[in-house]
């Protein structure tokens, strides 16, 4: 048990029963984040007037915040890792999904450099910058861990100490990225 509540509201396992807390869980523990920036950059791509948009960006606050929270759930996902939970999934069209996320992340990514101005992520923000990179060497060994043990689970291995892992790296994940759990 992870949560304090059930994964869904009805016994179903579905992923249209999913409650919300799970379902953004699951995309952090992998490195995703993706229901905090997935379509941003399809936005900022289809919208005509990207002076606008910088000028929103300099002058308007809640416009501003917006960006510095999407920008940090960027600067927390790792597009690297997130491929590599990817391929614990073994059926292939499922599979390919994650091309259009990743796509999708690269879009909202350059997007939101060309809507701020900078040339990398955070770097406005030294000292949230620093406070998550300072974490990242500490938490890629845990997500490639975590994904060890589950292709461990899942080939049928036993030993109760992989679900006993598998746990702790949810705890520790969660703990180092500051953001959830």
């Amino acid at each position: 048990k992870i949560g304090s509540r059930p994964a869904s509201r009805t016994k179903s396992d579905r992923i249209e029963d999913l409650r919300a807390i799970p379902w953004v869980f699951s995309w952090a523990q992998a490195r995703v984040m993706l229901p905090g920036w997935y379509g941003v950059g399809r936005a900022i791509a289809d919208f005509e007037d990207k002076a606008l948009l910088k000028d929103m960006a300099q002058g308007w606050p809640l416009f501003a915040s917006a960006l510095a929270n999407l920008e940090m759930v960027l600067a927390k996902s790792d597009i690297g890792i997130a491929e590599r939970y990817a391929g614990l999934v073994e059926d292939d069209k499922l599979r390919e999904i994650f091309t259009t996320i990743r796509d999708g992340w690269h879009q909202t990514h350059d997007g939101l450099l060309q809507v701020t101005g900078q040339s990398r992520l955070l770097e406005k923000h030294p000292a949230l910058d620093a406070s998550i990179r300072l974490r990242l060497p500490y938490i890629e060994p845990l997500n490639l861990l975590q994904i060890e043990l589950i292709k461990r689970r899942r080939a049928g291995e036993d030993d109760p100490r992989i679900g006993e892992g598998i746990l702790l790296s949810i705890n520790a994940i969660a703990t180092a990225l500051r953001n959830s759990g």
